[in-house]
């Protein structure tokens, strides 16, 4: 789920990159509106990353998968770890936040078949799963059976009233089946300006909004149409990911509305639809790019079932925390994911346990790390969390449940720091930011690069939307400003080229598979500066007195503002 060594994903476009290309204006202000103190560089260990990461990334604990011995053996040397740094516990005196979790296995499909209820049964369209069509359902039921519901096109399935877009305006979605579009109307674009950000991908052209939103319309199902460019990725990864068990977090009485399917079509299978419904494929793809564009009845039905095999199981978040001094009651969030894969394909010699040394095992211990330093230079004013979210592997899953059932409200949250898969290549004059210009966090992040001597580098693919792929992203989109910076691709040894080069090996060899272990001989200098500038950001922001926002215009604003309004405390 997580945005992996982009240098790997875009070689080309990461070597032609400076430091200054296409950053927004929000990464070069000077901060005056804001309170950002000066920071000490941190009293970090660099034992304290190497021992952490070379055992929870041993066979002893079999790939960290949630729900197994593995994970068990995690969450207990976590909070050993955590009482070693000098924590407190984070949740109400405990360490840990239970998540329930919910696996569902979809079998026994039935074709999605497509008909019109006026016209030629001859005509009917009948689609394969796998090969034409993917879907699952997120309810807990052992039967999923979509009947006869009317198909209407919805564009880009965007309902943006800060950008005035609503593509599902005038109808009625109750009981329907809306087909979407992948990415958003500015997809395309070559630079960063438009209505979505550009080339830049927005929440709105994830496909984990568009579900969202067809579920609050009253839709029974939604169907994103797969194109591979918009996507950033092929039908193979749609097909492999979209099969078999489907994990979720547990939903509670008051979660929000769903549909009963949620899928993908192939894009040849969508426009067998569309022509189907006597309509122009192109011309609605160029309608739907417009602004006022209208929804578009289609006038034909989709029908499919299949049957859902429903395992419960449980894991934890674990939650430590260093509480301020002056405003205990404001926080400060860290992040990163302590699970893996657990068992997977072997590789050649046998090896079937996935590690998951540098995903994640380097971030975990950068929050242990982190505590240790931060209770050594003593509490900042509001309070430090540390918290180690599960099964983001699964779908940012622990994440998430903790932004939905937050042991710290929300609105008291000022804001945090996501880390994701540290880079052992050595140092690096750059840091990757991903989701440039969209909260003023972006201030103190230049604010402690400068100190830092090192510079900014964007993304080099923004239109794949990787800000909406790892655990921040669950509290960005309840409204709380989160920084997600990666490590540099520009090495002080070998430069661009070398950095890409590192990050190529890393995802084809490594990545997601059994062979990303630990290694005695890693240079750790520039994970050690990766983690100086998180420290001088975590600290930063535990001294100011300031409340960074989304930016105008930003799709998390108006959330952050509500929630604003509504809190007595913070903001």
């Amino acid at each position: 789920m997580k945005r992996m060594f982009l240098a790997a994903a875009s070689a080309a476009a990461a070597l032609s990159l400076t430091a200054c290309d296409e950053l927004p204006d929000s990464l070069s202000g000077d901060g005056s509106a804001l309170d950002i103190p000066e920071v000490a560089d941190g009293d970090l260990s660099e034992q304290t990353m190497v021992d952490i990461v070379r055992e929870l990334s041993s066979d002893e604990f079999e790939g960290r998968m949630p729900g197994t011995e593995g994970g068990k053996k995690t969450v207990a040397l976590l909070i050993e770890k955590y009482k070693e740094a000098g924590l407190e516990p984070g949740n109400n005196g405990e360490w840990v936040q239970d998540v329930p979790l919910v696996e569902i296995t979809g079998k026994d499909f039935a074709p999605l078949t497509i008909t019109n209820p006026n016209g030629d049964a001859a005509a009917d369209i009948s689609l394969d799963f796998a090969t034409d069509w993917v879907g699952v359902s997120y309810k807990e039921e052992t039967q999923t059976t979509l009947e006869d519901s009317e198909i209407v096109f919805v564009g880009y399935g965007i309902d943006a009233a800060e950008r005035e877009w609503n593509d599902y305006d005038g109808v009625d979605m109750t009981g329907k089946t809306a087909l979407i579009l992948v990415n958003d109307p500015d997809f395309g674009a070559e630079t960063l300006d438009g209505p979505f950000g550009g080339k830049a991908m927005t929440y709105y052209g994830r496909w984990t909004y568009k579900f969202e939103e067809a579920g609050r319309k009253g839709a029974a199902a939604a169907l994103v149409i797969h194109d591979e460019a918009p996507a950033s990725y092929g039908w193979n990864v749609v097909e492999s990911s979209w099969s078999g068990p489907q994990a979720y977090a547990q939903r509670g009485e008051n979660a929000p509305p769903m549909t009963t399917m949620n899928g993908w079509v192939q894009k040849s299978a969508a426009q067998q639809i569309v022509e189907a419904a006597g309509q122009d494929f192109e011309a609605l793809l160029a309608a739907a790019k417009e602004p006022g564009f209208k929804p578009v009845p289609l006038g034909l039905s989709a029908s499919t079932s299949f049957r859902n095999d429903i395992r419960t199981y449980a894991s934890q978040n674990v939650i430590g925390m260093l509480p301020g001094t002056e405003r205990a009651d404001e926080y400060v969030i860290h992040t990163a994911h302590w699970d893996h894969l657990g068992r997977c394909t072997p590789a050649p010699d046998g090896d079937d346990i996935c590690n998951g040394a540098v995903d994640n095992a380097t971030g975990t211990a950068a929050l242990v790390a982190l505590a240790e330093a931060h209770a050594k230079a003593g509490a900042t004013a509001r309070s430090l969390v540390f918290l180690a979210v599960t099964a983001e592997e699964q779908g940012l899953l622990g994440a998430d449940y903790y932004a939905a059932n937050p042991v710290f409200p929300l609105a008291q949250t000022v804001g945090g720091i996501n880390m994701d898969a540290f880079q052992v290549a050595g140092p690096a004059k750059d840091v990757t930011v991903v989701g440039p210009g969209k909260s003023q966090l972006d201030l103190f992040l230049e604010a402690a690069l400068e100190a830092d001597g090192r510079v900014a580098t964007p993304n080099p693919k923004p239109e794949a939307g990787y800000y909406y792929r790892s655990d921040h992203f669950a509290f960005a989109k309840r409204g709380v400003p989160m920084l997600y910076v990666d490590g540099g691709e520009d090495l002080v040894e070998g430069g661009r080229e070398a950095g890409a080069a590192v990050a190529k090996d890393y995802t084809e060899n490594r990545y997601h598979g059994p062979k990303d272990e630990f290694n005695e001989e890693w240079d750790w200098s520039g994970v050690m500066g990766d983690l100086n500038l998180f420290y001088r950001l975590g600290r930063m922001m535990g001294m100011s007195t300031s409340w960074p926002n989304w930016n105008d215009g930003d799709e998390f604003r108006g959330t952050r503002d509500a929630d604003c309004e509504r809190s007595e405390v913070g903001c």
